[in-house]
């Protein structure tokens, strides 16, 4: 056999050899190297918002990467109507509750930021277990809660403008995100308490809640 045809075949053999070895010593993947991002904002708009985050949710995922630096941060808006047909916003929480599952199975290094305003805040509320509207309309709308075998994956829940607080039952302190969650209410704001300005509802996204919940959702992440 010609000299360079076996310098040629013992370069194949050996190239064929070190793959096995290179798989054997491969870092763990990672979140990233999943291209799965570090983080994800899961959030649920308010009513009429255009589809995606919403403005309170982009307003907060922005926040929440100058908080955590190097790592990345994904969102996900949730798909439900947002329309004045409230009855509707269980479809969010069905939908947040098929993502969060999805996200488990296929990134389960991403840690996950739920959040909501105003009717999405109610679509947290239902995954929470917690009545939107308190014992106004029963299990009327509502969805099931998420699967307790999910609640690992969330890091931290945000919600602004939550009409659940207005009844007593902030995601802060009922439900099945209880402890790690943040329930916002601007002073004034009808649809989270007793105030009557409704223009305090508007303006969440420029409010200093966005810092708040972003501080608070990166010291959990």
């Amino acid at each position: 056999m010609p000299f360079d045809r076996l310098c040629r075949r013992i370069t194949v053999a050996l190239a064929a050899a070190a793959v096995p070895v290179a798989a054997l010593v491969a870092p763990f993947p990672t979140a990233a190297a999943q291209g799965c991002p570090d983080v994800e904002v899961v959030f649920a708009r308010g009513t009429s918002e255009p589809a995606g985050v919403g403005r309170v949710g982009l307003a907060l995922a922005d926040a929440l990467r100058s908080h955590l630096g190097g790592l990345s941060v994904g969102t996900y808006g949730v798909n439900y109507p947002a329309s004045y047909d409230f009855l509707n916003a269980a479809s969010g929480a069905d939908d947040a509750a098929g993502h969060i599952a999805m996200m488990a199975q296929q990134c389960p290094g991403t840690r996950i930021v739920l959040g909501g305003y105003s009717q999405g805040a109610a679509v947290v509320d239902m995954l929470a277990g917690v009545p939107p509207l308190g014992n106004k309309i029963g299990d009327i709308g509502s969805a099931p809660p998420l699967a307790a075998g999910l609640n690992g994956n969330i890091a931290a829940v945000a919600v602004f403008g939550n009409p659940a607080t207005k009844f007593g039952n902030p995601v802060s302190g009922r439900g099945a995100f209880a402890g790690k969650a943040i329930d916002l209410c601007a002073d004034g704001d009808p649809i989270c308490s007793d105030g009557r300005n409704p223009f305090a509802h508007t303006n969440y996204e420029s409010s200093p809640f966005i810092g708040q919940a972003a501080g608070f959702a990166a010291g959990r992440v």
